[in-house]
Formats: structure tokens, sequence, C-alpha cells
């Protein structure tokens, strides 16, 4: 999308009750967004839901005017934008029928090929919740997913947090523009945060930033994710709301069980005995349940299907297949080859992702 596709679906999503479900609807009625402002009020008065009050503000000047205004802050502070009809769109999002049609994004995230899992929950979270958040994203590390939460209080910045901590991508979802931070006191980890994943957000610089905001943004964190992740929830709260989106949306959700007494746990409990979450007792049930084990062996075998090895590497790692762990001696004595050149073999497949070591000098062909 170019700059002038831009600032027209700028103006698009300033003209009042068009919500991005009738913006879809109108940009695949008339081809493109340059389409809409081109096509015949009579034509665009036969589409469902589009009434003469909303034709009039369509054409309101004053809309281009603030799409002009928010299209230069946003080359003044650098943010990058994806159209929903773009490849650079998250993928999942896609399929999402509310999705925004404009996403803005801040850092570097890169959510090709990888797992994603939003991870949400009270603003309150006990220590115990913040011992399990930890400990869950500790355990899933080696799968190397994408953290996806809020950047808000008590869950969401922990699970951010222990997801930089084990240098994992992570991605805030804003419910404000990009011309402020909330919390203010979450400053302090914007630069982590762009540097190992993002912020995502489909609110102007020009926003009123109030509470429905909040609901709105849960759209994108169960949206751009294959599972959403209830850590602790009272009776009621945002991230239910968010689970029920996820639901909507055919994803999975998971919710952490807790002790009838325990207010903080109830709206959790209620999500298991309604069968609306799976339970989530351990780190290994997601990859479980979710194929990711799976799903990581196929690609790493498809991975090491276009290694290329010279004739020594493939004896070695031949070697390491048919008879496990082995010792660097062993392995030389039955190559029949000296200790310094399997020292270097065994190097050269470590870095291939095809040999790790192990404790005592012992080595095993992933």
């Amino acid at each position: 999308m170019n700059e002038s596709q831009l600032l027209q679906t700028l103006a698009l999503q300033k003209v009042s009750k068009i919500g991005d479900i009738t913006a879809k609807k109108l940009i695949h009625h008339c081809g493109s967004v340059e389409g809409i402002f081109k096509e015949k009020k009579e034509s665009l008065l036969k589409i469902d839901g589009f009434g003469k009050s909303i034709l009039e503000d369509l054409f309101n000047t004053g809309n281009l005017k603030r799409a002009e205004d928010e299209l230069r802050f946003i080359k003044n502070n650098g943010i990058q934008w994806h159209y929903f009809m773009d490849d650079s769109y998250p993928d999942r999002l896609k399929h999402c029928i509310d999705g925004p049609i404009l996403l803005f994004q801040k850092g570097q995230i890169n959510i090709q090929q990888q797992p994603i899992i939003s991870i949400v929950g009270t603003r309150s979270i006990s220590s115990h919740g913040i011992d399990f958040c930890e400990n869950l994203i500790e355990h899933l590390a080696p799968f190397n997913p994408i953290i996806v939460s809020g950047f808000a209080y008590g869950t969401d910045i922990t699970a951010q947090k222990a997801a930089l901590k084990h240098n994992l991508q992570t991605i805030g979802c804003l419910a404000h523009g990009f011309d402020q931070i909330y919390p203010k006191i979450h400053k302090k980890y914007v630069k982590s945060v762009e540097r190992y994943g993002g912020f995502f957000t489909d609110f102007w610089s020009t926003d009123n930033f109030d509470r429905n905001n909040f609901l709105k943004r849960n759209r994108i964190i169960a949206g751009l994710s294959e599972a959403t992740i209830i850590i602790e929830s009272a009776e009621k709260g945002g991230s239910l709301v968010t689970a029920d989106i996820a639901l909507s949306y055919n994803r999975e959700v998971f919710a952490v069980p807790g002790r009838p007494s325990d207010a903080q746990s109830i709206g959790c409990n209620n999500l298991i005995k309604l069968h609306r979450a799976h339970v989530l007792s351990q780190a290994e049930d997601i990859p479980y349940i979710l194929n990711w084990k799976n799903k990581m062996e196929s690609a790493s075998q498809q991975k090491k299907i276009f290694i290329d090895l010279d004739k020594d590497e493939q004896l070695v790692l031949d070697f390491l297949k048919d008879n496990g762990k082995s010792l660097l001696d062993i392995i030389a004595l039955k190559t029949d080859m000296p200790t310094y050149r399997i020292a270097t073999l065994l190097l050269n497949l470590e870095l291939k992702d095809l040999v790790r070591p192990l404790p005592g000098k012992l080595f095993e062909s992933i």
C-alpha cells in the first residue's frame, strides 16, 4: 500500500458509524479504497447497512484533513503500517471478521513461521500467578514462541518481562496510539520490547483514551495467536472478554485452575467448568495440545534434508544416530579418525544444529 492509498484508508477510518466490518464490505464492493471515493452514491446506498448519514460523512472533507495530520504523525515517528489485504498483515488476524483494516507497528516484529500465544489475566496478579507465568514461559522457551499481551499491569507485563528474559519475541497490543505509553511506569520496558519484538495498535494518536479501548484492543490480542492463556481472572474482567473473542475465532483457550476460595481464580475455574478452556496445570500441556512438538520435529527433519555435509561429517552423524550418546574418544576410535579431527567435525555439526554436546564429554545427534 502506497502513501496515497494509506491516506484514503485513514480517511475511511474516520467516517462515523463505519467500523472495520463495514469498511471491508465497502472495499470489497468497490474493489479498492480508492474505488470507494469514486463510486456513485446511488450504488453505495445499495450496500447492506449503508445509509444516507454514513454517505454524507464519507465525503466530508474534514476526514481527509484529519487523515493528513495522522499520516504526518506516522511518517515523523517511524511507524510502520499493515493493510488488511497486504502480505505483511498478520495471517491469523486476516481471518478475523472484525480485524482492523489498518494495523500500526513499532519495533522489530517478525511473525513468520513461529508459534504465537497470548497470555493475559488479572492486573492484580498474585505471587503464585507470577511464579506460574514465569515458569510457563521458561519451559516453553525451547519452542521459541512469540508472547503476545497487552503491556498492562499484572499478568501482561509479567509475561512480557519473562519473554524478554528468555530472549523470546514479545508483542504488546496497545489500547491507545503511539503518542503515549500506558501505564507510564512501563516506559522503561519499551526499548527492550521494540528490540525483541514490538507493539501493535489500531488507534490513532488523536483517539481519546478510555476504558472501552482496552476491550477493543483485546480482539487483536486474541486474533494474532493460535491460543490464549488466562493465568488468573476474577469472575469478571477483560481477560475473560479476550477468551470469548478467541473462542469466537475458533482459537484454543487455556485457563490455570485455582482454589475455589481464591477470588482471582473464579474466572479461570468457570471457563474450565463450562468447557470453554483447556485445563493448564503444567507447561507441557501447551505444546501437547497445540501439537508443537510434531510440527517442530517435522520442520527440523525438513531442515536437515537440505544441509550439505562432507563425507566425514556424515560418517560421524551416522555413527551417533546408530549408537546414541557417545564419548569423543569412542567416536574417534570407531570411525578411525584422530580425536582432533573428530572435535572439529562435532563442532561443525553442532553449528549446523545436528549434534549437541552433553555433560561428561558426551555427544548425541538431534
